[in-house]
């Protein structure tokens, strides 16, 4: 999956090239072809087998995606994903912990233990810009769908790194590292403004992914979990958009 998404992103930049040399014009009453990029932030909520190992998280990444002059939106996007919230933790550790709830490190003495959400996802969009509301006919409502790949992994922190059943390889039978396809939908409003500066996205999305866990064996339930999971996601996405066009030039006539 990973392959192919950069495949189409050498297509888009390469399309974009193309198309670029030629396209131009007045956003304000004209529809351009142009290339945006975009750095994306979003708050989500877990749903599904998901919301069974982590609370809520947050994802932040780039974007690149071409507008065409039907206002056509084809694009890629890296989402890198981060949460505090593991809700398996005491599950996880409690063959490894003491009556305090601490593990032993290899001196004897009392460490600290502390568990976050990992992953990203990755996507080709596919979408559509309606102009609504009297607005410029670049800006509008903005309906994408989108198919990609997601993964996430449980990270483990121990004060000092010095607890042996936690390091290397043996926290690999703790991370839960799984992955699979995801589908998503986004609903919101993109504004493009004469203003290169002042750009952005806003609105709502959803994704549902299938994911299997990418280990053979997890150590403390002592056995292999091979079924497929059907992790949700929804939020708030927003995102701050730096538009690839070129102006048209300012003619003046002299009688």
């Amino acid at each position: 999956m990973k392959k192919y998404l950069l495949l189409i992103l050498l297509v888009l930049v390469n399309l974009y090239s193309w198309n670029s040399l030629k396209a131009q014009g007045n956003i304000k009453d004209s529809t351009l072809f142009c290339g945006m990029i975009a750095i994306t932030y979003s708050y989500q909520f877990a749903g599904g087998d998901l919301a069974q190992r982590y609370g809520d998280n947050s994802t932040l990444g780039p974007s690149f995606t071409i507008k065409t002059k039907h206002n056509w939106i084809i694009g890629v996007d890296f989402n890198y994903m981060f949460g505090n919230e593991v809700k398996i933790q005491d599950q996880i550790v409690k063959n490894l912990v003491t009556t305090d709830g601490a593990p032993i490190t290899r001196e004897g003495i009392l460490g600290d233990i502390r568990m976050f959400e990992r992953g990203f996802l990755t996507s080709f969009k596919l979408g559509k810009v309606i102009p609504v509301f009297g607005s410029n006919p670049n800006s509008g409502i903005m309906l994408i769908g989108s198919v990609g790949y997601l993964q996430h992994a449980i990270r483990i922190e121990v004060d000092q790194n010095d607890v042996p059943s936690l390091m290397g390889d043996y926290a690999r039978g703790y991370d839960r590292l799984s992955s699979g396809l995801s589908l998503t939908g986004f609903v919101g409003y993109l504004y493009l403004s004469e203003h290169k500066l002042t750009n952005f996205f806003i609105g709502m999305e959803y994704t549902q992914a299938w994911t299997k866990s990418l280990r053979d064996f997890n150590f403390d339930t002592r056995s292999s979990d091979m079924s497929v999971k059907h992790d949700r996601l929804f939020g708030f996405k927003f995102g701050w958009v730096f538009p690839l066009y070129k102006r048209a030039p300012n003619r003046f006539y002299y009688r």
